[in-house]
Parts: C-alpha cells; structure tokens; sequence
C-alpha cells in the first residue's frame, strides 16, 4: 500500500447520488483476486457503450479530467453489496481519495483497509466542490491526511473525520496485516511462553 500524506490533484465530479457497488465496478468483473486491471472496468456500464467505445458524455472519457486522484461524489457512495473490488478499481484507474456528503459503512471500511481515503464533507461544501468544478476543469484541492484537511481551491478549508487507526495505517503505508507483522517477534515471544 502506498503512503498517504499529502495530495494536491484535480477533481472528477460524479454528482449522482447513491452509487452502488455494482455501478462503480458491475458483478461481471468480480471473477479475479487480483487487484490490478480492475481500472479499465470502473463505472463500465456508465462509460462504454454497448459496442465497448467509450461513451463521449461520461466523465471519465472527459479528456479535462484525464489524471484526476480525487473522485468527488454524491451522497452515499459505495452503497449495495459488499465487494471489495470496488475501491481495487478506483485504486487501479488512479484515484487515491473519494469525498463525498456519506459513505456505505462497508465501502468505507473496504476503502480503508486498501488504502482509499474516503473524505466525509458537509453537504455545503461538497456542493461548493461541484460548483468549482462546473466552472473550472482545472480546479485542484489539496488533501493534508496529517491534519485531516481539505484545503480547497478558493483557499478555505474543510476538516474531515479519520479513526486514528486508519490514518496511521494510510500515513504509514501498511496495512492491517502489515500493521500485526511489526510485532512478529513479540507474538512469536508470546506464542513460545504459552507453550512453556
């Protein structure tokens, strides 16, 4: 898993309401363990047309969003079933954060441990976010995991809610197993005086 301190990148708005684990990644593509390629089949029924070119008025084929690493999206993102698969292929196409008003419980834990920050904004200042997009393409925010803040582009700035686990596994790069691994010795320690 990668470090999470600091990320300053453009915004890709998705104003669509309760998302669905099937439209972020359809059930079709659930057939692998592996958590790379996924990318290509994000929102693939939203982004392709039936004969598999890519659908012009879908704002990941929005050639002013190419390179985004923040998806910004409405309310209750990642809702529907548990699948794992969904914050792999948000990984996999490039973004490292979502912010949205809420999050399904599960997609947000699923994110977490994957290392998908999930930003949880008001509803004031997402709408604001949405704004600045619609007018500027270009916009860029600035996500501080340190200070749990989002410095938006009008220079205000938002702070989001992260359990310190989380941020200390995302800052660090690890993840829960990685996290248990650091203790090795002094499990192995344990394990060899229960045993005595």
């Amino acid at each position: 898993m990668a470090h999470f301190t600091t990320l300053v990148s453009r915004l890709l708005p998705l104003p669509v309401d309760n998302v669905d684990t099937d439209q972020i990644i359809p059930a079709r593509f659930l057939k692998t363990t592996s958590k790379t390629g996924l990318g290509a089949a994000l929102f693939a029924d939203w982004r392709y047309l039936p004969d598999g070119a890519p659908r012009p008025d879908f704002v990941l084929n929005d050639a002013r969003y190419q390179g985004a690493q923040i998806l910004l999206a409405g309310a209750n993102f990642g809702c529907g079933s548990s699948r794992e698969h969904a914050p792999w292929a948000l990984i996999d196409y490039g973004f490292r954060a979502v912010i949205s008003s809420s999050f399904a419980d599960i997609f947000r834990n699923n994110s977490l441990k994957n290392g998908l920050l999930p930003i949880e904004l008001d509803t004031q200042t997402l709408a604001h976010l949405f704004e600045l997009c619609a007018s500027q393409p270009d916009v860029e925010a600035t996500i501080d995991l340190a200070s749990q803040t989002v410095w938006l582009p009008d220079g205000t700035q938002a702070w989001f809610p992260i359990d310190a686990f989380s941020k200390k596994c995302l800052l660090e790069g690890i993840d829960e197993l990685g996290y248990i691994m650091r203790f090795e010795a002094e499990i192995a320690a344990f394990e060899k005086d229960m045993v005595e």
